[in-house]
C-alpha cells in the first residue's frame, strides 16, 4: 500500500501508538517496517498470537523487560574474534536477563497450546553467565575487585602502597622543617604520581623530581625522592590491573561467543515478543478484541470505533461489505460521520492486517486486501483544504489504474468540487468502472443522482448517517439501506432563516427533486417503524432465550435435586440401619451375660440377632423417605457493575457481568461458557463459600470418615464385644463385623475382647494383620478399654 493511502487512512499514527509500548526501540522500529499481510492464514496466525499475549497479559500481568539493544551486534563481534568492552558485556548480560525473565513469566499461570509457543521455546536463557557477568562489571567503566582473585590482590597492593605514600608526604606536609618549603600543606596526583607543591625559590631543599609548574611558575609540583620507588610500584600494579581487567574481559567474550547461534534465535524472539507485548498494551488500550479473519472478500464489523477519537465520545457503527451487496453509498449532511465511516472500515481491516486486535465487538470479521485506495478529503484538515477537482481527479485516476479484485475503494464526496450535473454523472461513471474491476467500494456524495443509482441498481446499496434536526446535532449513527437527506431547508429554518425564503427556495426545485425528497421522507418514516419493530423483537428474542435457557437450567437443576434427594434418602436408610445394627449388637451382649453357661447357644442367638438385624435394615432402607431441600430466601442486587461476580438466584449458579442493565431491566452475564440474559431483579450477591466437612458417599455427617482416630465419636454401632467367646467364634464375629463396617463407610471400628491371659487379643490382631480391609491397629487408649479393646482403622 503506497505511503499517501497510509496516511489518509491514519493507520501511520495507530502503529506509532504501538510502537510507543515497545520497551527496546529496535522492536519498535521492526513493527513500523512491517509490511501488509496479504495472506488469511497468515493475518489469522499474526492475530493470534497477539490474543494469545494478550490473554498472558491480563493473566500474569506485563513481563520484567528492559532495553537491550547493541546486543547482538556485540555478540556478533565476540565471534569474530573481537574482545568486548565492559558496556558491551552489560548488554549482553541485559538481554540474557530478558530471555529469562520471559520464561519465567510465560510459567506463570497454567495453559494449553499457544501460537506463540515457538517464541517464548526459542529463548535459551544462561543465568550462570548472566549473574558473573553482573557480579563481575559494575558499570561501563568500572569492574568490581571480586572479579578475580589476581585482581582482587593487585588492588589490594595499590591500596596499601597508596596509603604508605600518602603517610610519608602526610609526614613531610606536617613535618615543621620541611613544611616551609610548600605552597600548600596538600598532596596531589600528577601524571599518576603523588607530588607535594613547592616553592620555586626552595627547589633545591626539596630532592625529587618534577612533573609540573604551574601557570605562574610560583609553584612546582615534586614527587620527592623519597616516594619515587613507591610511584613506580604503584604504576607497574596499574599495568597489571589492566591487564587483568583485560583477561577477565577475554574470558567473559569467549563465553559470550559460544552461545552463538542459540544468542541470535533467542534475540530475534525476544524481539517478537516485544512487539506481540506493545500490540496487546495497545488493544487494552483501545478495549479491542480478535476478529474472525475469511478469506471470501467480504467484512462485519460490529459497534465498530475509531481508535483515534476520544472513546467517551466515539458512537460505535455497524458496518458490511462484500456479502450482499459490493457497493456502500453513504449520504446525509456535513459533519454527520460519513468520513469517519469510511476511515473506520479502511483503518481496522488494515490494522488487522498487521496482526493488531480492532476495536470493535466480538464476532467481528474482517477480510484480506491486497491494497486499499483512498481519496478522502477532510475538511478539518489544513493539507486536505487546500485540495481541488483537479486534485481529485488525479487520484481517482490512480485508483482506477490500481483498482482490482481483493482492494478496497474508499471515496469521499466523490464528484464534489465542480458543476454538480457533470459531477453526479462523474460519479456514477466512476462506481460503475470500479465495479467491473470487482474492487469493492465504500463512497460519500450529496448527489440526489447517486442516491437514485444505488436504489436502482443491484449490489449498490444506499446509507445514510442519522442527524437530529430537533437539536442540530448528527448522531453518528449509520442506517444501512436507506439514502440520507441533507435537511438543508429544515437546518436553516431551525437556524433563524425567513420563512419566505425558505419557501421561496422550495419552489426552485423540480417536481423530481420534491418527489425524490418526498420518497426519502417516506423511507425515513418507514425505517423508523422498522427499528422499532427490529428493537422489539430483539427484546422478544432475548426474553425467549432467557426463558428457554432458565427452563433448561431448572430441568437440570431437578435432575440434580432428584440424585441429591434419592443419596439423602439411602444415607437415611444406612442410619436407620446402623441403629438396628446397634440394638441387635446389645441384645447380643446380653444374652452372652444371662447365659454364659450355654455359650454355643448363646453365640446361635447371637448370629440370630444379627440376622434379623440385617432384614429389618434392609426393609427400613427400602422405605426410607426422600428429604427435601428448601428454597431459600434472597436479597435481590439494586445495581451491578461490569465484572462483578453474581449468582443467579433461580439456579443458584455464580456468573459474571457483562454489561449494565438495559432499559428493560435485562443485565447480559456469561455463566460458563455460555452468554445470557438475566433480570436485575433475578441476581444475587454470592454466598460466602464455607469449606464443607469431606462426607462419605453421601452418608450422615456423623458417619463421615474421619482424618485421625482421635476424632471418631465412639457409638454403640462401631464396637463389638467378643468376651466368652472361642477364638474361632471370635474370628468368625470380627470378620464379620468388619464387613458390615465397610459397607456402612465406617473408617474405625473398636473389638472388645478383654484382658485376661492374652490369648484371644493375640489371635485376633494375628488376623488383623493380614485382612485386606485393615489398615492399622492398636490397643485401646485411657478411656478406650486400654489393653482390653483393640481400636481397628479400616481402609
Amino acid at each position: 500500500m503506497q505511503q499517501p493511502d497510509t496516511d489518509r487512512l491514519e493507520l501511520n499514527k495507530i502503529l506509532s501508538r504501538a510502537a510507543s509500548f515497545a520497551t527496546c526501540a529496535e522492536a519498535g522500529r521492526r513493527m513500523l517496517e512491517q509490511p501488509l499481510m496479504t495472506d488469511p492464514d497468515e493475518v489469522r496466525y499474526a492475530l493470534g498470537q497477539t490474543d494469545a499475549v494478550n490473554s498472558l497479559l491480563l493473566k500474569n500481568g506485563s513481563p520484567r523487560f528492559g532495553e537491550a539493544e547493541g546486543a547482538l551486534p556485540a555478540v556478533s563481534r565476540a565471534v569474530k574474534g573481537g574482545v568486548l568492552s565492559m558496556g558491551e558485556l552489560l548488554l549482553v548480560a541485559a538481554a540474557l536477563r530478558n530471555f529469562q525473565n520471559l520464561v519465567q513469566w510465560y510459567g506463570i499461570s497454567e495453559h494449553d497450546a499457544l501460537p506463540v509457543d515457538d517464541l517464548f521455546y526459542a529463548l535459551s536463557p544462561q543465568p550462570g553467565l548472566e549473574k558473573a557477568i553482573g557480579d563481575a562489571i559494575l558499570s561501563a567503566t568500572e569492574m568490581a575487585d571480586t572479579a578475580s582473585n589476581t585482581l582482587f590482590e593487585i588492588r589490594r597492593k595499590i591500596r596499601a602502597t597508596e596509603n604508605s605514600i600518602r603517610d610519608k608526604l602526610d609526614n613531610m606536609v606536617k613535618n615543621q622543617q620541611t613544611s616551609k618549603y610548600l605552597q600548600e600543606s596538600v598532596v596531589s596526583l600528577r601524571n599518576g604520581r603523588f607530588v607535594v607543591p613547592v616553592k620555586a625559590e626552595h627547589r633545591g631543599d626539596v630532592g625529587g623530581v618534577i612533573h609540573d609548574v604551574s601557570s605562574t611558575g610560583a609553584t612546582l609540583f615534586v614527587e620527592p625522592t623519597a616516594v619515587v620507588e613507591a610511584n613506580a610500584k604503584i604504576l607497574q600494579l596499574r599495568s597489571q590491573e589492566a591487564a587483568e581487567i583485560e583477561r577477565i574481559l577475554a574470558a567473559f567474550t569467549e563465553q559470550v561467543a559460544a552461545l552463538e547461534p542459540m544468542f541470535s534465535f533467542s534475540y530475534d524472539a525476544m524481539l517478537s515478543i516485544d512487539i506481540l507485548l506493545a500490540k496487546a498494551h495497545l488493544a487494552l488500550e483501545q478495549k479491542a478484541w480478535c476478529p474472525q479473519v475469511t478469506g471470501e472478500g467480504w467484512f462485519s464489523l460490529k459497534r465498530a470505533r475509531h481508535p483515534l477519537i476520544d472513546p467517551g465520545r466515539v458512537v460505535p457503527v455497524d458496518i458490511a461489505l462484500g456479502r450482499e451487496y459490493d457497493t456502500l453509498v453513504i449520504t446525509g449532511p456535513n459533519t454527520g460521520g460519513k468520513t469517519v465511516t469510511l476511515k473506520t472500515a479502511g483503518l481496522l481491516c488494515a490494522m488487522a492486517q498487521h496482526g493488531l486486535l480492532i476495536p470493535a465487538q466480538e464476532g467481528s470479521t474482517v477480510c484480506v486486501f491486497s491494497d486499499y485506495l483512498v481519496d478522502i478529503g477532510d475538511e478539518q484538515s489544513i493539507e486536505q483544504s487546500l485540495s481541488t477537482f483537479s486534485g481529485h481527479m488525479k487520484n481517482i485516476t490512480g485508483i482506477l489504474a490500481r483498482a482490482a479484485r481483493g482492494t478496497l475503494v474508499l471515496l469521499d464526496e466523490l464528484g464534489a468540487g465542480t458543476d454538480p450535473a457533470e459531477g453526479a454523472a462523474l460519479a456514477v461513471s466512476i462506481v460503475e468502472e470500479l465495479r467491473r474491476r470487482g474492487a469493492l467500494i465504500m463512497a460519500t456524495t450529496h448527489y440526489a443522482e447517486m442516491k437514485v443509482f444505488a436504489l436502482e441498481t443491484p449490489g449498490v446499496v444506499n446509507a445514510s448517517c442519522e442527524f437530529d434536526v430537533e437539536s442540530l446535532r448528527p448522531t453518528y449513527r449509520l442506517s444501512v439501506g436507506v439514502p440520507g437527506k441533507s435537511n438543508a431547508f429544515l437546518i436553516s429554518e431551525k437556524l433563524g432563516l425567513p420563512a419566505s425564503v425558505i419557501a421561496q427556495a422550495n419552489a426552485h426545485l423540480s417536481s423530481e427533486d420534491k418527489r425524490l425528497d418526498s420518497v426519502l421522507a417516506q423511507l425515513d418514516d418507514l425505517k423508523a417503524q422498522l427499528k422499532a419493530s427490529q428493537d422489539e423483537a430483539e427484546q422478544l428474542r432475548g426474553e425467549a432465550e432467557h426463558q428457554l435457557e432458565s427452563a433448561r437450567k431448572k430441568r437440570d437443576a431437578l435432575i440434580a435435586q432428584g440424585e441429591q434427594e434419592l443419596e439423602a434418602a439411602r444415607g437415611k436408610a444406612r442410619e436407620m440401619a446402623q441403629q438396628v445394627q446397634a440394638e441387635a449388637y446389645a441384645l447380643t451382649d446380653e444374652l452372652r451375660k444371662l447365659q454364659k453357661d450355654d455359650k454355643t447357644a448363646a453365640a446361635q442367638r447371637a448370629a440370630r440377632a444379627r440376622e434379623i438385624a440385617r432384614r429389618e435394615a434392609e426393609k427400613l432402607y427400602s422405605k426410607s423417605d426422600v428429604v427435601h431441600r428448601p428454597v431459600k430466601e434472597f436479597v435481590p442486587l439494586k445495581s451491578v457493575r461490569t465484572g462483578q461476580e453474581v449468582e443467579i438466584a433461580e439456579l443458584g449458579q455464580l456468573a459474571t457481568v457483562m454489561s449494565l442493565p438495559d432499559k428493560n431491566g435485562m443485565v447480559e452475564v456469561r455463566a460458563g461458557i455460555l452468554k445470557t440474559k438475566v433480570p436485575l431483579s433475578g441476581l444475587k450477591a454470592p454466598d460466602k463459600r464455607q469449606p464443607q466437612p469431606q462426607k462419605g458417599r453421601g452418608l450422615p455427617q456423623r458417619l463421615a470418615r474421619a482424618t485421625t482416630v482421635d476424632k471418631v465419636q465412639r457409638t454403640a454401632s462401631m464396637e463389638i464385644n467378643l468376651l466368652g467367646l472361642t477364638v474361632d467364634e471370635a474370628l468368625m464375629e470380627t470378620d464379620q463385623f468388619i464387613d458390615h463396617a465397610v459397607m456402612s463407610g465406617q473408617t474405625t471400628i473398636y473389638l472388645i475382647h478383654g484382658k485376661g491371659t492374652g490369648a484371644l487379643r493375640n489371635a485376633i490382631q494375628a488376623h488383623l494383620r493380614g485382612h485386606k480391609n485393615v489398615k492399622s491397629y492398636r490397643l485401646g487408649r485411657y478411656g478406650e478399654g486400654e489393653a482390653g479393646v483393640t481400636v481397628v482403622e479400616l481402609k
